[in-house]
């Protein structure tokens, strides 16, 4: 399988090591940059790259900009890192085209989850199938099965199951779900992921139980109990 480059962009050094670290240990093949000019080079001169981690505040050129030069030539992923979490600075990484926010300090095995996430959800990873505990996504088929038996799932409710499983062991926000799985343009009552998640349950079965209520927050899908 081909291996996956990826383009580290942080201006501190110790925290360009720790995430290196932890990616190439899982086998990807990381560069990095020190800031958003170094950044755009690299990401220039590699055609290969396939998801940007990119730091907010950083000197010569802050995140923003940079995410904002590199929408200019591509749709690939890119995660932002970000010391702040205010709701304006979201919203500006998002309408720039942001495919996920991070907010330091993180957990360096949640991050590589977050990476491995979004690679499947874009195909750079090419994976087509999903599985976990006896359910199998087939996503270019749009097919579930649960024990060898087929599920039918309306359109919401695969694409709900698919993140979950995307997703394995990370608690995940209603909000985040809406916004990834009604897209970012939704505006209705976050709510209805409950509404979801309670049809979607009921056609899993007992493998229903994989989907943990986080009381106050959202969901997780864990196996583990």
């Amino acid at each position: 399988m081909e291996i996956i480059k990826i383009l580290v962009v942080d201006d501190e050094a110790r925290m360009r090591k720790l995430v290196k670290d932890f990616l190439s240990v899982k086998g990807y093949k990381v560069v990095e940059a020190a800031d958003g000019e170094e950044a755009i080079s690299l990401f220039m001169e590699q055609k290969d790259i396939k998801l940007i981690l990119l730091d907010v505040m950083m000197p010569k050129m802050d995140g923003f900009e940079t995410l904002k030069l590199i929408r200019q030539y591509s749709d690939l992923p890119v995660i932002m890192l970000t010391a702040r979490s205010e709701e304006r600075d979201e919203l500006q990484g998002f309408n720039l085209g942001v495919d996920e926010y991070i907010t330091k300090p993180f957990s360096p095995k949640i991050l590589v989850a977050r990476v491995e996430a979004i690679l499947r959800r874009s195909g750079q990873d090419r994976e087509e199938n999903l599985s976990a505990g006896g359910i199998v996504i087939d996503k270019s088929a749009h097919q579930v099965s649960i024990d060898d038996t087929p599920v039918d799932l309306s359109y919401k409710e695969f694409e709900l199951l698919s993140y979950f499983l995307e997703n394995k062991g990370i608690a995940l926000s209603r909000e985040k779900i809406l916004n990834h799985v009604w897209n970012y343009d939704y505006f209705g009552d976050a709510r209805t992921i409950d509404t979801h998640v309670k049809k979607l349950r009921a056609k899993m079965g007992k493998k229903g139980e994989y989907i943990k209520t986080i009381w106050g927050m959202g969901y997780k899908f864990d196996i583990e109990g």
